[in-house]
């Protein structure tokens, strides 16, 4: 199991729009891809000394292979919507990782 790690950091000025058309507009659309097989939002608990607000949007795929298959069929396409609906409004940042093992308490 891959996970595709995306970290925005959101103005605060077009933060509502901006939670509501991931949770409603992009996180559908990456997940409609087929490449993903779950996806996750968490806000960031620290605070940016720049400001904003920050989340770590997570996208479960299977394997390495499909994560590229993204990259080439379908991430141009699915960024660009986010910078010409915020143009300037955030900064973001990606991250691979690679689930070694998963670990729960049940009581």
């Amino acid at each position: 199991m891959y996970i595709y790690n995306v970290t925005i950091n959101i103005e605060e000025s077009v933060h509502d729009p901006w939670l509501q058309w991931m949770r409603e507009k992009h996180i559908p659309d990456m997940l409609s891809t087929g490449k993903f097989v779950q996806a996750r939002i968490c806000r960031v608990m620290v605070e940016e000394e720049s400001g904003g607000i920050t989340y770590a949007v997570q996208y479960y795929t299977t394997g390495r292979e499909v994560l590229q298959q993204y990259y080439e069929e379908d991430a141009e396409r699915l960024r660009n919507e986010a910078l010409s609906r915020f143009p300037g409004k955030f900064v973001a940042f990606r991250t691979e990782l690679e689930v070694i093992e998963d670990q729960s308490f049940l009581s």
